[in-house]
């Protein structure tokens, strides 16, 4: 049995966790709202159509923020046709994914819906074919108090109280020749500079995202966040950061060490935001938001063959990667990344939430269950909370196809406010168990209160609505915990929860 070290201590800090790392994101694409969140006449649905079924899970998760309305779909919308009376909003066609969008839900009906399941409203405005007018609009429409023409507005469509959305997205995805209305970096910069400075006009309380590159591999990346941050750095607040994974070739190994290229993306971009704050001798930091990541790869054929058969239909089933136990490993290890990156990474929201590769899928109609991805988001989000420690870890390492020295044992570990502590694990050996042995003395006497294991023999098993639990948490076997050294088996191939305190 190969062997790890961990020295953990209560004063080897990272950072607080800012509990919006376990944020989701919901977009009108596919059947994420109309078929996932809402489905009037279903026998889950309540008084407005939201199926509590998929609520429940929802809440299960523990999600404290969730992005909205889109992804590449904002780009064309106009937040106007998605309020008021919805027998008079449009149907429109969307440019972003060639289907119809009809609006029955809209920016009123998803702030009931964050309120049922506990999540809050994160969202993103048009910079693609609107620009400074729209934004400020849609903030004075959701935020401000009443005494003004679109305070009023929402006023007179229900709702008197303002909605408090405090997080905006300024656009989405600006340098991709895919988004309607891409811009040049200088372009973007600007804008999001001109539209953030009157949002806050309107509201001095909101936090703003402005756009990074949308993928390290665009010819963009690094000297788009540069050149952006150089025009509105001292009017934003996050940079926004998208990262999917996916194993086309089947190779596992790989595909598990892909958090190495997370954690360089990562410390890449902060570089490059501390540049900026030195070039202008600012006092100002600016932070990360994750705001799209997951594995995502499984559904892309069957996508093209369905958008050739119908096009502008409504509410596709696309992006609907039906998820397996190598992929629930991963999530797992960009989950523990974040973590490890506490002190900058402050927003993420794994994409999506619902059907659209997501940890929950529906049939509509029929029923809700959780995919394999579905656990280590839970219980990093349940129990990934307080203080993200610098974990000191020793481990054998590997080389694969596409990284050298990759850590068998893959871990981060957390101190909540009463002390407790988590270590979070994946062992991605595919063969062996790992003996962990930590050094916790720093804590003083400590028991160990859980081990849940995710484990299973086949790295490719899914969950279905006829097998929801295939792949499942079980109670792992555990260890010894003496004197402040901490001895436990870590299974191969597995992600562990280990609960002390």
């Amino acid at each position: 049995m190969k062997r790890a070290g961990m020295t953990l201590d209560k004063d080897y800090v990272i950072g607080r966790i800012d509990h919006r790392i376990y944020g989701s994101f919901i977009e009108h694409l596919g059947r994420a709202v109309y078929g996932g969140i809402y489905e009037p006449g279903h026998p889950m649905a309540d008084e407005q159509g939201f199926r509590k079924d998929v609520i429940e899970l929802v809440k299960k998760i523990g999600v404290p923020v969730t992005r909205y309305p889109g992804g590449n779909f904002v780009s064309g919308f106009n937040w106007e046709d998605s309020i008021g009376p919805k027998e008079k909003r449009p149907k429109k066609l969307d440019l972003a994914w060639f289907t119809t969008e009809t609006n029955e839900v809209g920016l009123h009906e998803f702030v009931d819906w964050c309120q049922k399941a506990g999540t809050q409203c994160m969202y993103a405005v048009n910079l693609g074919t609107r620009g400074v007018d729209a934004a400020r609009n849609v903030v004075e429409y959701a935020n401000h108090k009443s005494g003004s023409y679109w305070s009023d507005l929402r006023i007179q469509n229900g709702r008197r109280e303002p909605m408090g959305i405090k997080l905006w997205c300024l656009g989405n995805e600006m340098d991709g020749p895919w988004q309607m209305g891409a811009h040049t970096a200088y372009e973007y910069g600007r804008l999001a500079n001109e539209a953030g400075k009157v949002m806050k006009w309107v509201d001095p309380s909101i936090e703003l995202v402005a756009c990074g590159s949308s993928s390290t591999e665009m010819p963009t990346f690094g000297e788009w966040e540069l050149t952006m941050l150089n025009e509105c750095y001292d009017t934003v607040d996050y940079v926004s950061l998208h990262r999917y994974y996916g194993n086309p070739t089947g190779d596992t190994a790989s595909f598990l060490a892909r958090t190495m290229d997370l954690d360089d993306f990562i410390k890449t971009v902060v570089s490059i935001c501390d540049a900026v704050k030195g070039r202008k001798h600012s006092k100002k930091r600016i932070n990360l938001s994750f705001d799209e990541w997951n594995v995502w790869y499984h559904s892309s054929e069957q996508d093209k063959e369905i958008q050739k058969a119908d096009k502008w239909g409504r509410a596709l089933p696309l992006l609907e990667d039906i998820y397996n136990f190598e992929d629930a490993l991963l999530v797992g290890s960009m989950l523990m990344t974040f973590l490890r990156n506490a002190d900058r990474v402050k927003i993420a929201c794994l994409a999506q939430l619902v059907n659209v590769i997501a940890p929950i899928m529906t049939r509509n109609g029929g029923g809700a269950w959780a995919q394999t991805i579905f656990y280590p988001y839970m219980q990093v989000s349940r129990y990934g909370r307080g203080t993200s420690l610098r974990a000191l870890v020793n481990s054998p390492v590997y080389d694969c196809a596409d990284y050298e020295g990759v850590p068998l044992l893959d871990a981060a570990a957390t101190m909540d406010d009463e002390g407790h502590v988590t270590i979070f694990a994946v062992n991605r050996d595919m063969a062996e168990d790992i003996k962990l042995e930590a050094d916790l003395r720093a804590f003083g006497p400590m028991t160990i209160k859980e081990h849940i294991l995710l484990k299973h023999s086949d790295v490719k098993a899914v969950n279905t609505e006829e097998n929801p639990y295939n792949v499942a948490p079980v109670a792992g076997p555990g260890g010894t915990l003496e004197n402040g050294k901490l001895e436990i088996v870590i299974p191969a191939l597995s992600w562990n929860v280990i609960r002390l305190g």
